[in-house]
């Protein structure tokens, strides 16, 4: 981890993902977030779809073995390294997290290795996304 004090924002989103509080998430993110999947090739725009992958995301990937192992911070901007294990399969990866001037998160990138962690959380993804719809 970074010996830098995290700045407000991530402070925030590390509240969130320890507690998966719905409410946090959506307190934390702006209304014209932008949420770039590691296996969408566009853009998802706006809070709602933004809020539907970080939360199917949480559920996912949130497990005792997730941690984050470095940051980098700029001024409204962070990349958070993470590792973790979802069914035997190893996940490295990092989310690029970018906020407006009130601390609002506005642009959302996660990228993850190795390819056997990507199609593997591609099919969970998806299937949680799916099951949220219904």
């Amino acid at each position: 981890m970074s010996n830098q004090t995290p700045p407000e924002t991530i402070r925030l989103w590390h509240d969130y993902m320890t507690t998966v509080d719905p409410q946090k998430l959506e307190a934390l993110l702006a209304d014209d977030a932008v949420f770039e999947s590691p296996v969408v090739h566009t853009p998802q725009v706006g809070k709602a779809v933004t809020t539907a992958y970080l939360r199917a995301a949480a559920v996912v990937l949130g497990n005792p073995s997730f941690r984050y192992l470095n940051e980098w911070f700029a001024d409204r901007s962070a990349v958070l390294e993470f590792a973790c294990e979802v069914d035997g399969i190893r996940i490295n990866g990092v989310d690029m997290i970018h906020w407006d001037e009130a601390g609002k998160i506005t642009h959302f990138k996660v990228m993850v290795r190795p390819l056997k962690a990507v199609n593997h959380l591609h099919q969970l993804m998806a299937a949680r996304l799916s099951s949220a719809k219904s």
